[in-house]
């Protein structure tokens, strides 16, 4: 027992954070229970997004009840490729990415053919609050296939890497790559086996990897090294995420975005419960961040200022970001 508690001494002085902290001083005080549905419904989410005139998937439509699921072809339209997803979902689960049309069924991104009526069983299934925080109803949304960007042609596996970053405060503290593998079933989801590469907040280098809890250096399907990326457009990525906190209001929160190849940085959704497994990608702990941002928030407060978003991402990639940007 004392072992353990001297484990955990060394690791609080390090930062790291464990998820009473995260619960108690950060998703709790930040965070206020009535504005969850902004990040918990995905299409309030997108709809925030899109009156601020943030990029988000394309939506093509929403089905609410059984009686609209007749209206499913008429969304789908002349579209050979889209996404279906439950509005209030959780991890990845529930969502059907189609990627072509073959002989009238439909060819999901992994391979598989499957029927118009068994979309329609999928839509049934979601309404029901089969895949819905807490189980409760549901609603599914049809749209947008994000393609990503060929920079993560080598570096992942079938799927869409998405980025996470954490906001406080409207500042970015830390932030991750999360790239699909064969066994996460081509989903950016950690805890069902794909890669969280961490990323430099000033340059937007990646850095090292970690595989389910385990430090690696190649991705386990290409064998292409995950680390020293150049994520494009990555000021544009942070300047998102910070923007997220005016969108939502919510203090503390995870942003997860893509890069699509054609419309570039696109926000897919806010979690205002976002994991720790960013700091094993990082090698560095949330809390020693935070602590800066909130020690910044009260300097300003002390001042009567506050700062731009242009500002706050200013601020943290001076603070923390540690890999000089390449000349030339």
């Amino acid at each position: 027992m004392l072992g353990l508690w001297k484990t955990w001494k060394a690791l609080e002085a390090r930062g790291i954070m464990g998820i009473n902290r995260r619960n108690a001083d950060y998703v709790l005080k930040y965070n206020k229970r009535s504005l969850y549905p902004i990040v918990d419904d995905k299409i309030i989410t997108k709809e925030r997004a899109i009156a601020a005139g943030i990029h988000v998937p394309e939506l093509y439509g929403v089905i609410s009840t059984e009686k609209e699921i007749e209206k499913l072809d008429e969304i789908i339209g002349g579209h050979t490729d889209f996404v279906v997803k439950p509005a209030q979902g959780a991890g990845g689960d529930g969502i059907i990415v189609i990627a072509d049309r073959f002989e009238g069924r439909y060819r999901t991104v992994s391979g598989k053919i499957i029927s118009h009526e068994e979309i329609e069983h999928h839509v049934s299934s979601i309404l029901t609050g089969l895949y819905s925080l807490g189980g409760h109803r549901d609603r599914a949304l049809i749209e947008y296939r994000v393609i990503p960007d060929q920079i993560f042609k080598s570096i992942s596996y079938e799927g869409v890497p998405d980025i996470r970053i954490i906001v406080l405060m409207g500042y970015p503290v830390m932030a991750m790559l999360r790239l699909p593998t064969r066994q996460s079933g081509g989903k950016a989801n950690l805890h069902q086996g794909a890669i969280g590469v961490g990323v430099d907040l000033a340059t937007g280098l990646t850095l090292r990897g970690t595989w389910l809890n385990n430090i690696i250096a190649k991705h386990p399907d290409t064998t292409n090294a995950v680390d020293g990326v150049q994520l494009p457009y990555w000021d544009g990525f942070m300047t998102l995420a910070a923007g997220c906190y005016e969108l939502c209001g919510l203090g503390y929160i995870g942003v997860d975005m893509v890069l699509d190849q054609e419309k570039g940085p696109l926000i897919l959704e806010l979690n205002a419960r976002p994991g720790l497994n960013i700091q094993i990608a990082n090698d560095c702990g949330l809390t020693l961040r935070t602590h800066a941002v909130e020690a910044r928030l009260e300097e300003l407060k002390a001042r009567g200022v506050t700062e731009t978003v242009e500002e706050r991402v200013a601020f943290v990639q001076e603070m923390f970001g540690h890999i000089p940007p390449v000349e030339g």
